[in-house]
């Protein structure tokens, strides 16, 4: 299946609803940064959210990164998304091994990251960037993004974010959901969406199960009248480049361009989202050196 989202409202778009299927663009992560069970789960719940985040956004050229920063091994995990349903990601330490939690023996993503906060950047083309910042309440992700959107936005929201793994460590499936209330939402539309949740154990259970964004959706929105009103592919995609490359080295500056023309050494350069190599010779050193300050 092909990873895409669908859109859609329900009560009189009085409610909004974002469900994904996101097994490729997880997958490719992991491909990328060779990560662990524990990481990949990580950071492909965090790429499903931005995914679905991005696509909210009305610009072409608008940006949203989402930030997690922790204190446990995994260290933290930072995705960005534009408007169209690209995403890409990466976390800080891809290789954190962790046994399963004993409650429910599934991976401990949240002892991985431990405390810290979820930091999220809006750059919407404005003079300055929304930012807005909280605590992580478990370090699960799904969890995490709930208290966001109530405490930095303002919206009542439940996510559901989840990955399965095969047992060769490669990606089953994962996906997730986003529902928000909006201002004049009727408290019995709110009544039946909290029963539709009760019915739902994990999306992890509902992927396994075959379920598509639309079948989650029509699980969540029961008794709704929901209208699914776009879907959306997604995909896992990097957009750097050599000349984005060339700008991060001027960004440096001259002292240190000419520490490294000095060294005699071409110099390799490796993006941190998709892991892509680029070599920079000695005489590109030179012409670089020209337009930096």
């Amino acid at each position: 299946m092909e990873d895409y989202i669908i859109r859609a409202t329900a009560d009189n778009e009085h409610i909004r609803a974002f469900a994904a299927t996101t097994r490729q663009m997880t997958e490719t992560a992991r491909v990328a940064h060779n990560s662990s069970p524990v990481v990949t789960a990580a950071l492909g719940r965090l790429l499903t959210a931005g995914a679905m985040m991005g696509i909210t956004m009305k610009g072409d050229d608008d940006i949203l990164t989402l930030q997690v920063k922790g204190e446990g091994a995994m260290q933290g995990l930072t995705v960005t998304a534009d408007s169209k349903g690209n995403v890409k990601g990466y976390p800080l330490e891809p290789m954190v091994l962790l046994p399963p939690r004993e409650s429910d023996h599934k991976l401990d993503v949240g002892g991985a990251l431990g405390h810290g906060t979820l930091r999220v950047i809006k750059d919407l083309g404005l003079k300055e960037p929304y930012i807005g910042e909280v605590d992580l309440v478990t370090s699960e992700i799904a969890e995490d993004l709930t208290y966001y959107f109530a405490q930095s936005e303002q919206i009542p929201s439940t996510v559901g974010l989840g990955v399965l793994m095969n047992k060769d460590n490669t990606v089953r499936s994962a996906g997730g959901f986003i529902v928000q209330l909006m201002p004049e939402v009727r408290e019995e539309s709110i009544d039946r969406l909290e029963a539709n949740l009760k019915k739902i154990s994990s999306v992890t259970e509902l992927l396994d199960q075959g379920k598509t964004p639309e079948d989650i959706l029509a699980l969540l929105l029961e008794g709704l009248d929901m209208t699914i009103l776009e879907k959306k592919d997604t995909a896992f995609k990097c957009d750097c480049s050599p000349e984005k490359i060339e700008r991060a080295l001027i960004a440096t500056g001259r002292k240190e361009l000419q520490a490294m023309i000095d060294e005699g050494k071409e110099i390799e350069m490796v993006c941190s989202f998709c892991q892509k190599k680029y070599i920079v010779s000695v005489d590109e050193l030179k012409k670089l050196i020209q337009t930096a300050t």
